[in-house]
């Protein structure tokens, strides 16, 4: 994880806009952030700050501010209270494992698992008449 702080010479909020959508287009990126004040763009991820400059730089003047490791927040070491266990999971056999599949994929996609009955006139002689 890195943390890639870019300045940039945007003016406006609409070329804001524009320079977190480019930057959002690269992959391996977990947050964006802008500081209009500063004018300075933060990027947090596994991300190459070549790729976030070049594709800033097109557009507009780039600097590099920082790059380093991304900063985690450490959450104080507070007295962990034992809670009681819940009831652990059993394994399910492959029958219920099927059965919530089927119901997994029913909700996924309904139009799929419906079954319609079509009567034809072979079946049923009197459903066309000719006069």
């Amino acid at each position: 994880m890195k943390k890639v702080v870019v300045k940039l010479s945007l003016h406006d909020e609409k070329e804001k806009q524009k320079a977190l959508k480019k930057v959002s287009g690269l992959s391996g990126i977990d947050s964006i952030s802008m500081d209009m004040k500063d004018k300075k763009l933060t990027v947090v991820g596994d991300v190459d700050p070549v790729e976030v400059v070049s594709k800033l730089r097109k557009t507009w003047y780039t600097e590099i501010v920082t790059v380093g490791p991304a900063k985690e927040e450490k959450k104080k070491d507070e007295p962990k209270k034992e809670e009681p266990k819940k009831d652990e999971k059993k394994p399910k056999d492959e029958k219920e494992q099927i059965a919530d599949l089927i119901k997994a994929y029913k909700a996924y996609n309904p139009h799929m698992t419906q079954y319609y009955h079509v009567h034809s006139v072979e079946e049923n002689p009197n459903a066309c008449v000719i006069s």
